[in-house]
């Protein structure tokens, strides 16, 4: 683990500003598409026209053509001149952060996240998790860890209790992931009837996956009708995702997303390297040692947080604490002031 200059850190600290300013001008008024107008019966009508998932145009019926739309559709016109130099900017914001040795997301998954959040996948509670997320979190706590640390694995975590709090907004994840033309495909289950929870691309690595925090003992996919979709619930994923912070992936531009706190992120690591069977030992391995990194980082700059993190453990019961500790000998092999740190809590 390395520290990113601090140049680097003070320019992807503006990225984030402008990021979240330009999807707020987004998400309110200046969606993908433009106003138009059809003459029927020699009468006007305004329309607005923009393209929907898989590359459909869909026109959106405003109104007879008046002053009050026309009013509209002229700011809507300045609005968009506007959210193009926002968008400039972050771009060049961007590029400087690549030259400056900002953690890069490979390619492929960069335009994969980028479809999913024009479709709406992280304005509706979608969390990037998994190695992806691991790399946005370097460049959010401004470091760079191992470079051999990659995954072609685009995992994203959904709350379903979200579908109470957020009525109506719906969000097609095959057909966005189908507009790519990358040939993903979805991986049928092991059962002929199960839904499917993942999409991959043929003779390739690379793989979507979506997943839910599980209830009780339930492990069969369970749908997700606002995504159209359904998930993979997954055990203590709800501790992961309950405090999600918003980030950037950096590429050939950048994609705002929702990444796991970086606290709980470390901390939920130990949970799920205990749990992992011996036969998957080499992904045991990669969660201590991003565990390891994180909490290192963080128990020089942000201890509170660590803290916090820490109490929501104990929060879920002596089960939670106990997993946390068997991981004990084996994270001290990676840093053993970080696994002291971590008995020291333990007491």
């Amino acid at each position: 683990m390395d520290r990113q200059p601090l140049e680097v850190q003070t320019i992807y600290a503006e990225l984030l500003e402008q990021l979240a300013a330009y999807e707020a001008s987004r998400a309110i008024g200046h969606a993908p598409g433009s106003f138009v107008t059809k003459t029927i019966k020699g009468r006007e009508y305004y329309y607005f026209q923009h393209m929907g998932p898989g590359g459909t145009k869909r026109q959106t019926y405003l109104g007879r053509r008046d002053e009050s739309l026309d009013n509209l559709a002229e700011r809507f016109a300045e609005g968009r001149a506007n959210v193009a130099d926002d968008l400039h900017s972050i771009e060049r914001l961007a590029a400087l952060l690549r030259v400056g040795g900002a953690m890069l997301t490979d390619v492929p998954s960069s335009r994969v996240l980028r479809t999913l959040a024009d479709a709406g996948v992280f304005h509706s509670g979608g969390v990037l998790v998994g190695t992806h997320a691991f790399v946005v979190l370097g460049n959010l706590l401004g470091v760079r860890w191992d470079s051999s640390l990659r995954t072609h694995d685009v995992d994203i975590a959904v709350d379903r209790s979200l579908d109470i709090a957020v009525p109506g907004v719906a969000v097609d994840v095959p057909s966005a992931l189908e507009s790519l033309e990358m040939g993903f495909l979805p991986v049928p289950g092991l059962e002929p009837d199960t839904p499917t929870t993942s999409f991959k691309v043929r003779g390739q690595s690379l793989r979507v996956d979506i997943l839910t925090p599980s209830t009780g003992s339930h492990s069969q996919p369970v749908s997700l009708p606002r995504f159209a979709t359904s998930a993979q619930p997954i055990r203590f994923l709800d501790y992961l995702i309950e405090s999600s912070v918003p980030a950037a992936v950096v590429n050939g531009g950048v994609v705002a997303v929702n990444v796991p706190d970086p606290a709980r992120f470390a901390l939920h690591k130990l949970i799920v390297a205990e749990e992992r069977p011996v036969a998957m030992s080499a992904k045991r391995a990669k969660d201590l040692s991003q565990s390891a990194q994180l909490l290192e980082v963080l128990l020089q700059d942000r201890p509170g947080d660590l803290g916090l993190a820490w109490e929501a453990i104990v929060a879920q019961g002596e089960s939670w604490t106990r997993r946390v500790k068997r991981s004990l000998p084996e994270l001290d092999r990676h840093s053993a002031d970080v696994a002291r740190w971590v008995g020291g809590v333990l007491g």
